[in-house]
């Protein structure tokens, strides 16, 4: 729980599991014991169906968080569809008590804000103005915004800063700008004691300074600065000469 302290490392647990059954045939769970958690930004890389969802979603769960996010205190399920891999995950934790917390997840962001409805509705089917959940993301629902302004609406107001902030491919809502732009709110939040673990494919967002870069694949999972990892070169090499690779592309 948030309560427990900052995360400074997560450790894997094998006892009882069975290796060629996901999530435990994952090429980073059967390779390694234990990771450890940057104090500000931890960022999670790779290629889809690497596994780098799978273990935020476990590191979410095992810190107390609803699977399909939101903040501490949620707790609704739409489809039970989240591993059993938090049951084999230890957290090692500070002293540092966060007093903020969120769960965001670009898949199941619109059920958070279907619950935040719900909560926010008396028994006869009216909206609770003035005193609902809502407020603290600004006071406009998040179906009433584009899937990029409610996201926006969260990181801007919903986070208060002395938070843990669990964030799965933010990116995917956020336009190019709004990608940097989230870098200055991440500073913002992390001058105030916050700590972030984010899982995405976003070359904008791993850029912030200082920051932990794991990079996970068929063989396991790496630490990797910025332009060491595939992330940054893929993208370096397309800009280099985009006409030429998509011609390449298209010809293959």
């Amino acid at each position: 729980m948030i309560s427990k302290g900052e995360l400074k490392s997560i450790h894997f647990n094998k006892a009882g599991t069975t290796p060629a059954i996901y999530p435990f045939n994952l090429p980073f769970f059967k390779t390694r014991y234990e990771l450890d958690i940057h104090p500000q930004v931890t960022f999670l890389i790779g290629e889809n169906g690497t596994g780098k969802s799978t273990l935020l979603e476990a590191i979410a769960v095992a810190s107390g968080f609803n699977p399909e996010g939101g903040s501490i205190n949620f707790n609704f399920g739409t489809r039970e569809s989240h591993s059993d891999l938090h049951r084999h995950l230890a957290t090692h934790r500070g002293t540092h008590k966060h007093t903020d917390g969120y769960f965001l997840r670009s898949e199941s962001f619109f059920n958070v804000a279907t619950e935040i409805e719900r909560l926010d509705t008396d028994e006869n089917g009216n909206r609770l103005e003035g005193a609902g959940i809502i407020e603290a993301y600004g006071g406009v629902s998040l179906h009433e915004q584009s899937h990029g302004e409610s996201f926006w609406a969260v990181f801007m107001k919903r986070f208060r800063g002395n938070g843990f902030y669990i964030l799965d491919e933010p990116e995917a809502a956020l336009s190019p700008s709004r990608q940097m732009a989230m870098l200055i709110r991440m500073n913002e939040l992390i001058d105030k004691q916050s700590q972030f673990i984010i899982a995405t494919h976003s070359p904008i967002l791993i850029a912030y300074p200082n920051s932990l870069i794991y990079e996970f694949g068929k063989q396991g999972v790496q630490e990797k600065s910025y332009k060491e990892t595939d992330l940054f070169q893929t993208y370096q090499d397309f800009f280099k000469n985009p006409d030429y690779l998509v011609g390449h592309l298209l010809k293959e």
